[in-house]
C-alpha cells in the first residue's frame, strides 16, 4: 500500500513539472510574438520634426500618402531653428524637416552631429519687408536692417541685399558672409542681427527686415504681395529632409522622401501656396 502511495504521489508531482514546463513555453512564445509585433509597428514609425508653417501642414497633408507606404508618421512641432537639430541628434525624433542645405551645414559643423540630407522638398524664398516703407528707393541714410543672426540665413539676406542694390560685398562666393563682408553701403544701413524666428514680431520697428517664408506665413505675412523683394526660384536654398548619417539608406526614410517628393506633394505646395513657395524636385 506504501509502495503504490509513493507511485502515485511520484506521478502527481511529475505531471505537475510538465504541466509548468508547458505554460512557461507558451508565455515565452506569446512574447516573443508581441515582441516581434512591436518590434514591427517600431520600424515603420517616425517621429518627424517640423517648423509650423509649411512644413508641418505640408507634412499633415501626406498622412494618407504615407500610409500607402506603410509608414506611422507622428509629426512633432518646433518654433525655432535649432531645437530641431539637437533633438535628432539625440535620438528624440528619427527626422526633420524645417531647414535648407548651408544651414544643416553649418549647424551640423558648429556643433559637432552627424546628420544628412535625405532630399530636397520644397523652396522657401527670402523676402525683404518693411511696414515703413512701399517701396526700397525709400530707404533713407542710416535705415536699420534686421537680419537673421544665424551665419547661412545671415549671408543669404545679405546677398538678396546686394542683389537689389542695397550694398555690395567684397566676395558674395565666401560660406560665411557677414557685415564685415560689406563693401559699399552708399545708404550707410545699420544692419542688426537677430533669432530669424524672432524677426517676424519686430520687423514694425525697423525700416526693413529679411524674413524667411515659412516665418513670413506665420506671421500672417504673404510673400507675393507684402515682400518688396524675393528670392528668385534659382534659390540654392531649398529646404530638406534631415535624418541621422546611417539612416538615409534605410527603407523606410526612402520611403519617406519617396512620399515628399512625390506627385501628391508637388500638387498640394503647388495648390495652396500659390507660387508663394514652389517644389524643389
Amino acid at each position: 500500500m506504501k509502495k503504490i502511495f509513493t507511485l502515485l504521489l511520484a506521478l502527481t508531482l511529475l505531471t505537475s513539472l510538465v504541466a509548468c514546463n508547458n505554460s512557461t513555453g507558451n508565455t515565452n512564445k506569446n512574447d516573443t510574438e508581441t515582441n516581434t509585433e512591436t518590434q514591427t509597428d517600431d520600424d515603420n514609425k517616425i517621429i518627424i520634426g517640423v517648423s509650423p508653417v509649411p512644413h508641418a501642414e505640408i507634412t499633415e497633408a501626406l498622412k494618407d500618402e504615407f500610409t500607402k507606404e506603410g509608414l506611422d508618421v507622428e509629426v512633432k512641432v518646433f518654433d525655432d531653428y535649432v531645437q530641431p537639430n539637437l533633438a535628432l541628434d539625440q535620438g528624440d525624433i528619427d527626422a526633420n524637416y524645417f531647414q535648407h542645405i548651408p544651414y544643416l551645414i553649418n549647424f551640423a559643423k558648429e556643433r559637432g552631429l552627424n546628420l544628412e540630407n535625405l532630399g530636397s522638398v520644397h523652396i522657401e524664398p527670402m523676402g525683404l519687408y518693411s511696414d515703413k516703407i512701399k517701396s526700397l528707393d525709400e530707404l533713407k541714410d542710416g535705415d536699420e536692417v534686421l537680419i537673421p543672426s544665424d551665419p547661412s540665413n545671415g549671408r543669404r539676406a545679405l546677398l538678396l541685399l546686394e542683389k537689389n542694390g542695397l550694398i555690395t560685398l567684397k566676395d558674395d562666393t565666401k560660406e560665411d558672409i557677414t557685415e564685415k563682408d560689406i563693401d559699399q553701403n552708399t545708404k550707410n544701413l545699420k544692419f542688426t542681427p537677430i533669432e530669424a524666428a524672432n524677426i517676424p514680431n519686430v520687423y514694425k520697428d525697423a525700416a526693413l527686415a529679411a524674413i524667411n517664408t515659412n516665418f513670413a506665413l506665420g506671421a500672417g505675412l504673404n510673400p507675393s504681395a507684402d515682400a518688396l523683394a524675393l528670392e528668385d526660384k534659382d534659390s540654392p536654398y531649398a529646404n530638406i529632409i534631415a535624418v541621422r548619417k546611417g539612416d538615409e539608406t534605410k527603407d523606410k526614410f526612402q520611403k519617406l522622401i519617396k512620399v515628399f517628393q512625390s506627385d501628391a506633394c508637388k500638387k498640394f505646395i503647388e495648390d495652396t501656396y500659390k507660387g508663394e513657395i514652389y517644389p524643389a524636385f
